[in-house]
């Protein structure tokens, strides 16, 4: 770990000892850069209209899909994991848990294209409906967002800009990348654009098998005594996405989109065995299906009104590859059906010379049907925002923004926004205070739910005298940018309120017969070992703080930079008692290093990258160990044919074999899911 630390070191001197060459070539001629990454690039997520970054009074961080496609990453949580240190994730057979700047999933707004990405498999995102091939960009926003954005929007936003090509008449790309475990990703589009006319067409296929890192297990109620298991470490699964998309813009002041999007997914683990433990009866099988409608209508450049609406569905089960005393090999068992449904005006104004002013409404449906947790429910939100954005003297900018909720269930809600930057130069100063806010979800209103989990009874019951979780962020950010330096230091703090969170309430006599009344499926047997029942409450608070620092820098003619750290301490608070947040990560980093070279009809490039992070909390658990880990892209371009491009590319990943074999068992928690070391092949093609 030290020689590893010792490279980053290294590395980020590199970019230091370079400042001064850097300043030659800015004076010189920008052109120079070649294919060097872009600085200041367009985003839209932190001010809610488009605008360069060094410009936007509020922080985003940008993943372009230049850097992604440098280090050879074809899935969404390889992008953001691999250069968003302050994202970490964890994959399971019931989806990706999610955690930004120390909070989890459910305070995690995931949008793609500005609107809300549906669908969780017990509070985990399904992120394989992210068709990266398609992705132009991903911004993520730190903080409370919720004057803009709604509720769930208290750890951050996480938006992905979709490209659709419109310069060609007619395009068509293949990517294939294959590595160890059976992991295969295969993305194709076909893109065709004539007089206004946009059609793009997308399939992707992604695949990797089950996989142990240790095939033993401790034997239940000992520490030391193990025993062999198929119980795979890394779920197995197969998924298709496949989407489609118009666009029409007559004139220059109207563009019209309309987009249909589906997603099929099931796992793939071992089957029951009698002489082992570890197999399962059954797959978890998703089905995701998302379609939208918009436009938008230009007046000026400054003056526009923006109407989306969408409809999104996702649905879970099990689906049974072995025959049981209940089901018959095939047989589907519907666990947890999501829809919603969301209308969203906006209008973006440029009322006086150097402002900006948005107003908005919302609507938004939400169901939920869960055979397990015994729901059937549905809950609508209304809401309507204004933001107006002020330059005076220059140099400083002014933005105030408020959101009004009124929420089915929940009532009326207000979420405020202020932002002050200071901008002299190539320098920024900004100061952040927005509120968050967060409707609990109809499965923590009104779960009432009964499972066996390896023989043992499971009850939660949900809660409908919730409180909204409620959140105050404040942050100041120091950043100087050019077209080759951008160097950002941001600390902040995020104070949450009325965390809901799923207390264990031990079983008595009293509480006992009352659960067997609620539940009279329980058998007496099942009864017996009932030790503990869940109830959703109001109970903790949160209490997040942070420093963030950002390197990028255009080095050389082709040879870029980036470093990123986050120091991030997050805690909870239950009664009189302090504790870390499950999952929390007190230190991260993540780094590349990329060199690109023309020669005439051929291209080479070469990314090195790195994360590196501190151990994971686990309170009641035992922590899971920190660790590095080095990959290795290089991507070979040749341009030589008139209407083909070919682009191969081989990598390693995992260069110094790093991987967590510890013995599983009850209390072991995992924050490092790699198999170990593998070679990654590619080849792109495109036709046009």
């Amino acid at each position: 770990m030290i020689k590893k630390l010792l490279i980053f070191t290294v590395a980020l001197s590199m970019g230091s000892a370079a400042f001064s060459q850097i300043h030659k070539m800015e004076r010189s001629d920008s052109s120079m850069m070649g294919r060097s990454y872009t600085l200041n690039p367009v985003v839209v997520t932190g001010s809610g209209h488009h605008q360069r970054l060094k410009s936007t009074a509020t922080p985003v961080h940008v993943l372009s899909s230049q850097e992604i496609r440098e280090q050879g990453i074809t899935t969404f949580d390889g992008a953001i994991t691999r250069m968003m240190p302050q994202v970490s994730m964890s994959p399971n057979s019931m989806g990706t848990f999610l955690r930004l700047n120390g909070l989890g999933n459910k305070y995690i707004l995931i949008l793609i294209n500005g609107q809300k990405l549906t669908g969780d498999i017990s509070s985990n995102v399904d992120l394989n409906r992210i068709n990266m091939e398609r992705v132009k960009r991903i911004e993520v926003l730190d903080g409370a967002a919720s004057s803009l954005y709604g509720s769930d929007a208290i750890a951050g936003v996480i938006n992905i800009i979709t490209d659709q090509p419109t310069q060609q008449l007619v395009s068509a790309t293949s990517n294939t990348r294959v590595s160890g475990h059976g992991i295969f990703t295969e993305n194709v589009t076909l893109d065709v654009y004539k007089n206004g006319f946009g059609s793009y067409t997308s399939f992707s296929h992604d695949r990797a098998n089950s996989y142990q890192n240790n095939n033993l297990e401790y034997v239940k109620g000992s520490d030391t005594e193990t025993q062999p298991t198929i119980a795979p470490f890394f779920t197995g699964y197969r998924a298709y996405n496949v989407g489609q998309k118009f666009t029409y813009s007559p004139n220059q002041h109207l563009a019209l989109n309309a987009g249909v999007d589906f997603m099929h997914k099931i796992t793939d683990r071992p089957n029951t065995r009698t002489d082992i433990t570890g197999g399962t009866d059954y797959e978890m099988r998703y089905r995701g299906l998302r379609w939208n409608v918009g436009g938008i209508y230009k007046f000026t450049n400054r003056n526009s009104l923006q109407a989306d609406f969408t409809v999104d569905r996702f649905r879970y089960g099990k689906q049974y590859d072995m025959e049981t005393k209940d089901y018959a090999i095939g047989d589907y068992v519907q666990s947890k059906k999501q829809k919603s449904m969301e209308l969203q005006l906006k209008a973006i104004l440029g009322l006086m010379k150097n402002s900006t002013t948005i107003f908005g409404a919302n609507w938004r449906q939400d169901y939920l049907t869960a055979t397990s947790g015994n729901i059937n429910q549905n809950v609508y939100t209304l809401a309507a925002f204004a933001q107006h954005e002020m330059k005076f003297f220059d140099v400083l900018t002014a933005t105030l923004g408020l959101r009004l909720t009124q929420h089915e269930t929940f009532k009326t809600h207000l979420t405020p926004k202020v932002t002050l930057m200071y901008a002299p130069g190539n320098f920024r100063l900004r100061a952040t205070y927005s509120a968050g806010f967060r409707a609990p979800g109809l499965d923590e209103i009104y779960y009432h739910y009964f499972s066996i989990n390896r023989g043992k009874p499971q009850i939660i019951f949900g809660n409908e005298k919730l409180s909204p979780e409620k959140s105050n962020y404040f942050s100041l950010n120091a950043e100087y940018r050019t077209n080759v330096i951008a160097v950002s230091v941001t600390g902040y703090i995020n104070r949450i309120n009325d965390m809901v969170v799923r207390k264990n309430i031990n079983v008595d006599e009293t509480t006992l017969a009352m659960l067997q009344a609620e539940f009279p499926e329980m058998t007496a047997d099942q009864a017996a070992k009932l030790e503990r029942y869940s109830l959703y409450q109001n109970s903790d608070k949160g209490d997040v703080k942070g420093v963030q620092v950002n390197v990028s820098a255009n080095v050389f003619q082709g040879f870029n930079l980036s470093a990123n750290y986050v120091y991030t301490y997050a805690r909870t608070k239950s009664g009189d008692a302090w504790t870390m947040l499950e999952r929390s990560i007190r230190h991260a980093a993540t780094m590349a290093a990329n060199y690109f070279h023309q020669w005439n009809n051929y291209g080479l490039n070469v990314n090195l990258n790195a994360r590196f992070q501190s151990k994971t909390y686990y309170p009641d658990y035992e922590d899971a160990p920190g660790y590095g880990i080095w990959n290795l892209n290089t991507t070979h371009t040749y341009t030589g044919l008139k209407h083909v491009l070919i682009e191969p590319s081989i990598g390693v990943d995992n260069i110094f074999n790093k991987v967590d074999r510890r013995i599983d068992s009850s209390s072991r928690k995992y924050a490092l899911y790699t198999p170990g070391r593998m070679l990654v092949v590619g080849l792109k093609l495109k036709f046009k």
